[in-house]
């Protein structure tokens, strides 16, 4: 596939793609005889976990570190599970404070309601 067709596909600039070959998220995508990119099934699946772990938020240098590992081979399986146990882990905090910060949203939204509805009531005329 071109840069072209796997932005589309993804949903990523060309530039993003480049910017995540260049630092190493993206293992070195191989190029025609014209030297344009040619993404192999392998290279999409490399950006397709890439974008899920930015969207989830986690940091280009623990990915950076995770691909390293990653390219190290076999003896890095341990030190590859316990990056990503890591990160789960602060997800599932991360989580756990978007859940309150909801909590607390619907909590001021609702008084926001009983308001309006008690306003309301201080407007209708009375009836004759």
């Amino acid at each position: 596939m071109t840069i072209a067709e796997v932005s589309k596909k993804f949903d990523l600039s060309q530039d993003t793609l480049r910017y995540y070959e260049r630092i190493g998220l993206i293992p070195s995508v191989n190029r025609n005889k014209g030297g344009i990119r040619d993404y192999t099934e392998e290279d999409c699946r490399w950006v397709e976990f890439i974008k899920c772990m930015r969207n989830a938020g986690l940091p280009i240098e623990v990915l950076i570190e995770y691909v390293t590992l990653f390219q190290q081979g076999d003896e890095t399986i341990e030190a590859r599970k316990k990056l990503l146990t890591e990160q789960r882990k602060l997800l599932t905090e991360k989580m756990e404070d978007m859940k309150k910060t909801i909590e607390r949203l619907d909590y001021k939204i609702e008084r926001y309601e009983q308001a309006v509805v008690v306003k309301e009531k201080t407007l209708r005329r009375p009836e004759d």
